[in-house]
């Protein structure tokens, strides 16, 4: 059978072409949509392995005032690692007036206080950037204990202006945390 002698003539192929044409639209979408859903959709090739425990543990306390514990010896090499450094110590030096383990909900009471220091890690002045709306001795609470644990280290090798602002996270005992150590 030759081309010429198909039944179906160029008049009956154009009468169903447009149906032809809009159904094959349509498959090129619905294969395309069905591509594009399968290179969105990722098959882990392992499971994740679980988020590691925060620690809650503290190192030992200084043995002497000023002498800080080994492991945090030396100059701090950024601001952040000297915040960690100092609400370790703040904790070190306040054991019965603070807490390590998780925040409780809800809590007491939240100050900020802002403490510049000296080249020498001693204080120069201490801000209160918040006041709680409750429990409003807890300020002094907060500021006594930033007073026991100076001086925090040298900060001549930091960035000025040397102060940095300590978030204290009060439990209904009274108790604190660095907010510092919760991040």
């Amino acid at each position: 059978m030759s081309f010429t002698e198909t039944p179906l003539s160029l008049r009956s192929l154009g009468r169903s072409w447009s149906a032809w044409r809009s159904l094959g639209w349509l498959t090129v979408v619905g294969v395309a949509a069905g591509w594009l859903a399968a290179c969105n959709s990722r098959v882990p090739l392992s499971p994740a392995p679980p988020p590691p425990k925060p620690s809650t543990s503290v190192p030992a306390p200084w043995p002497e005032p000023g002498q800080p514990p080994e492991q945090l010896s030396g100059p701090a090499r950024n601001w952040q690692e000297y915040r960690t450094r100092a609400a370790l110590r703040m904790v070190a030096a306040n054991p019965k007036t603070t807490y390590t383990g998780e925040v409780p909900e809800p809590l007491l009471a939240i100050p900020v206080i802002e403490i510049e220091l000296h080249a020498d890690g001693s204080i120069a002045k201490l801000h209160v950037m918040r006041h709680p709306s409750q429990a409003k001795d807890t300020t002094q609470l907060a500021m006594d204990a930033i007073r026991r644990s100076a001086p925090f280290g040298d900060v001549s090798r930091l960035p000025k202006p040397w102060k940095f602002a300590e978030v204290f996270l009060f439990d209904e005992d009274r108790k604190f945390k660095p907010r510092t150590l919760d991040q």
